[in-house]
């Protein structure tokens, strides 16, 4: 079975994100290689070659005017604002779309998409023994989040059927998609098989849910919204140790044999 890790680039920023996840799978998952979907070439992709990854250009799916109103940022924000935590500035909700592309990748039989703000510090190679679509919940302020589907970490079966199944489903007359991808994956796939959410540990675990804050368990780390390169964010002293986590990775230093909420 041909097997591959995918993640998305689509700024500067996400560039800098996917190096520390590269670096972060070298050290964890060395058998399986990185796939970069990136939409811009004028971005520091060598650093992504330079550090093992299979960068391969993508374009934004073709939708219409309407929809692309809809949800860009500034509309998006203004009809479904994010209240828990900051979307950074360079943060684009129609980039987030080009993920489905991955669904165009037929020479692998499976795939395990990472979001570029993740790092891997465990082996999560038995995720590729999941079945399409598996993902975790976005569990990060209370345990009723369980029932929603998180997108920054999910198992897919490339097959170019769907994804033009998808682009269909996608762009219907106004249509609004509140959590872009993450929504429409929940929709396109109702009965999505549920990870044990060690394999897309939300960042705010650490301060909302201590109690699930098991690093011996916590297979990868995903930091949602305030991203950890951003400089005098609110929540710098809150998240200091995932912070400080994620500069370790990317210096390329082994992963902490622990790190417990303080």
């Amino acid at each position: 079975m041909s097997e591959a890790f995918v993640t998305l680039v689509t700024n500067e920023d996400y560039v800098l994100g996917a190096l520390a996840l590269a670096r972060s799978i070298r050290l964890s998952n060395p058998d399986h290689p990185l796939v970069v979907m990136a939409t811009r070439t004028d971005v520091d992709l060598e650093s992504l070659e330079r550090a093992g990854c299979e960068v391969r250009p993508v374009t934004r799916i073709s939708v219409s005017k309407e929809f692309e109103q809809r949800h860009a940022r500034s509309a998006l924000h203004a009809a479904a604002p994010y209240t828990k935590g900051l979307k950074p500035k360079f943060h684009d909700p129609l980039d987030n779309f080009c993920k489905l592309r991955l669904w165009e990748y037929e020479e692998f039989d499976r795939v395990v998409f990472l979001d570029a703000d993740t790092i891997v510090v465990k082996d999560i190679s038995k995720l590729f023994g999941y079945p399409e679509f598996a993902a975790a919940p976005n569990l990060y302020e209370t345990l009723s989040d369980m029932h929603r589907l998180n997108s920054g970490v999910f198992v897919a079966e490339p097959s170019k059927h769907t994804f033009e199944t998808m682009v269909e489903k996608l762009d219907v007359p106004g249509k609004f998609w509140r959590r872009t991808d993450q929504t429409f994956l929940e929709s396109f796939f109702p009965d999505w098989h549920g990870l044990p959410y060690v394999f897309n540990a939300l960042q705010y675990i650490y301060f909302n849910l201590p109690d699930l804050w098991r690093w011996e368990s916590i297979r990868v780390v995903h930091y949602q919204y305030e991203k950890p390169w951003e400089k005098d964010h609110p929540r710098i002293d809150e998240l200091k140790p995932l912070i400080d986590l994620w500069y370790s990775i990317l210096d390329g230093r082994p992963f902490p044999e622990s790190l417990d909420v303080q």
